[in-house]
């Protein structure tokens, strides 16, 4: 580690600890030719995970995003945003151990759509009208009778 004083090479850890945040190492050093005392943050590297769109584009992976859609479709509905939050960040470590860099948007839609049949049948209809584009009553009667038979198995 290069001394901020004297721009040496040599130093030598005399502490060491973890972060606020526990994401990173932070490291008191001492600098063996100036005798200099300096602190120096260790971080995981992190790659932003990039969702890609229908249409081919590409965003960073936003957690409000999949935060927003869930209380709108839980709009007056029996569900807590604390189970919200929960539901959101399983879905988050499960994109991040199946994904390296790159999700498709139809694969988180699944997940949300997969939860919501399972946690409250009205809040899947309407995240499912929106997320399926409906252009019409009958594909949004063929969805609830696809919904329906997969109940009564």
């Amino acid at each position: 580690m290069k001394c901020p004083a004297c721009s040496s090479m040599e130093s030598k850890v005399i502490d060491s600890r973890s972060g606020n945040d526990g994401a990173s190492i932070r490291r008191r050093r001492e600098c063996l030719a100036c005798e200099k005392r300096f602190t120096t943050y260790e971080y995981i590297e992190q790659v932003p995970l990039m969702v890609v769109k229908r249409d081919g584009r590409r965003q960073p992976f936003d957690r409000k995003k999949i935060i927003a859609g869930f209380v709108k479709a839980c709009e007056k509905r029996p569900i807590s945003i604390d189970k919200i939050e929960e539901i959101t960040i399983a879905i988050e470590r499960a994109i991040q151990k199946k994904y390296d860099r790159e999700v498709p948007s139809k694969d988180i839609g699944e997940m949300i759509m997969e939860t919501l049949a399972a946690l409250d049948e009205v809040a899947y209809v309407r995240f499912a009208s929106v997320y399926r584009q409906f252009h019409d009553v009958n594909q949004f009667m063929n969805e609830l009778k696809l919904f329906l038979n997969k109940e009564q198995k």
